[in-house]
């Protein structure tokens, strides 16, 4: 048992197995940890789509085409001509 990782994940699997509450404690920990990342990457995804929106909307008052700025932008080319009727 050479590896520094598999030794702290014995170390810790072997401390769970011994405290019902310390194991409890961890399982929430990873959870609320697990829930924070999946908020966090929920809230990137967000921006970045707001920002293509965004992109979206300048290249529509420049007249680019819908197919160019869906490549672009990564909307598809029917959020492209949705947003070009809202504005």
């Amino acid at each position: 048992m050479n590896e520094p990782v598999l030794k702290k994940a014995m170390d810790t699997l072997e401390f769970l197995s011994q405290d019902a509450e310390a194991r409890r404690l961890y399982e929430e920990r990873q959870k609320y940890l697990h829930d924070e990342a999946s908020m966090i990457e929920g809230a990137l995804a967000e921006g970045e789509k707001r920002k293509a929106v965004q992109m979206a909307l300048e290249l529509l008052k420049l007249g680019v085409d819908a197919a160019i700025i869906a490549k672009a932008s990564g909307l598809s080319e029917a959020e492209i001509i949705a947003l070009k009727k809202q504005g």
